[in-house]
């Protein structure tokens, strides 16, 4: 088994970038989900609301961003600082809140133009817990960006061609693996084999990392990356084939141990 894709999302729900190498950072590869747009009262905002999202580019450099979209002007965001933090949600129906910076006005202005609504902009400095302890099977700590539970996602070649088989026996169309947003993706497993590795230890390269349970999947999955289109698929389809206790499984996620960097042809390990 070996890595065969390496992904962030600079902007929680925006545009993903591939690389060849990344940092691991307790709270999920460098650069990752540390920026997120908020609602006037602070809740996140994701591509379950907002299809736009996909229209946003965000290309991080050292200090900031550039935002970037089709037919508007580029802008550069600084990474902010000595301003006052805001309280903020990742979700409407988590009771913890996060301090995170606010980006600015210009951030704020440009985005809701976009997105015609209002939007702010928000960094996370501290990765912080927001989720409660005890609410995971597998706790996912402190130290998480603003992904929506766990610092890493991984996904499966052979489980993707899976889907694809039951989508084509269903007159559907086969999805690529941009739909599901993963972190690290891997090929050489059979598939479904990451059904098996939950609560196991892990190697990717020379990095540990903890396998914390399979990826309970929602309506982003249906949203067309590159068009912001939505259809029903691939969730009902994974609704026959994929529910398990009303969750709708695809993909693992993990949890870093250490520091360390994943590039792509690395070997993985799972342990007993």
């Amino acid at each position: 088994m070996r890595v065969s894709e390496i992904n962030t999302y600079p902007v929680k729900g925006c545009r993903g970038l591939n690389h060849s190498e990344a940092e691991v950072r307790p709270w999920g590869l460098d650069g990752d989900r540390r920026w997120m747009l908020v609602d006037p009262e602070g809740v996140g905002i994701t591509q379950r609301e907002t299809t736009a999202l996909v229209r946003v580019h965000a290309h991080p450099e050292t200090g900031g961003l550039w935002l970037r979209a089709a037919d508007r002007p580029d802008l550069w965001v600084p990474q902010p600082s000595e301003v006052t933090p805001v309280q903020v949600r990742t979700f409407r129906r988590r009771a913890l809140r996060v301090a995170a910076l606010p980006a600015g006005p210009a951030a704020d202005t440009w985005l809701s133009q976009l997105l015609d609504r209002p939007v702010r902009l928000v960094w996370l400095a501290e990765p912080a817990r927001h989720i409660e302890a005890g609410r995971k099977k597998h706790d996912p700590g402190d130290q998480v960006s603003f992904a929506d539970a766990y610092p890493v996602l991984l996904t499966s070649t052979a489980s993707l061609a899976a889907l694809g088989d039951w989508l084509t026996e269903a007159g559907a169309d086969p999805v690529p693996m941009s739909r599901f947003r993963p972190n690290l993706v891997i090929e050489g497993a059979p598939a479904w084999a990451e059904d098996d590795w939950e609560g196991r230890s892990m190697r990717i390269g020379g990095v540990a990392f903890r396998a914390a349970g399979p990826s309970a999947r929602c309506l982003v999955t249906t949203t067309d990356q590159q068009t912001g289109v939505r259809g029903r698929e691939p969730l009902r389809t994974l609704a026959r084939h994929r529910n398990v206790d009303r969750q709708l499984l695809f993909g693992l996620n993990l949890v870093p141990l250490e520091s360390g960097r994943v590039r792509l042809g690395d070997p993985v390990l799972a342990f007993a």
